[in-house]
């Protein structure tokens, strides 16, 4: 299934990728950002749980399903242009910024703003089409809600 779904990725036909491979390219860059500090820690993947429940209408046993398929396909896929691509191509700019908000949401989720995390996620958002006013924006509405 992750053999498929990269080739997908890295092969994209001229149509938008279906729901179901976008929700997995989501919830894979959502890994990828608690990933980069090297320190994958539970309270991550907890709020990546309560993001997909809470984007995706899940039950905590599909969002951590869901998750633990977009933790093996992080760990293959060579490089985080793919899926900023998939989701962009897939979704308006308005919910591009909802996604860097969840992203700002798990970067931030231990209490510590890293270097690493902080990196991909301006590339991210950049790849995403998100200007950097729109991030800072949403980055500032998730430490007033911590």
């Amino acid at each position: 299934m992750i053999a498929e779904f990269l080739n997908r990725l890295f092969h994209p036909s001229t149509t938008q990728l279906p729901d179901a491979d976008a929700r997995l390219a989501l919830s894979a860059l959502l890994v990828r950002i608690a990933r980069s500090d090297h320190n994958y820690a539970a309270v991550e993947q907890d709020r990546i749980d309560r993001i997909l429940m809470a984007r995706y209408g899940l039950d905590l046993g599909g969002s951590a399903l869901l998750r633990e398929e977009a933790e093996a396909l992080e760990a293959e896929a060579p490089d985080t242009v793919r899926f900023t691509r998939a989701i962009k191509d897939a979704v308006p700019y308005e919910d591009r910024q909802a996604v860097v908000e969840a992203m700002w949401q798990v970067a931030l989720a231990d209490g510590q703003r890293d270097d690493e995390e902080d990196a991909l996620l301006r590339l991210a958002a950049s790849l995403l089409g998100v200007n950097d006013v729109d991030s800072a924006r949403a980055r500032r509405k998730v430490e007033g809600n911590q």
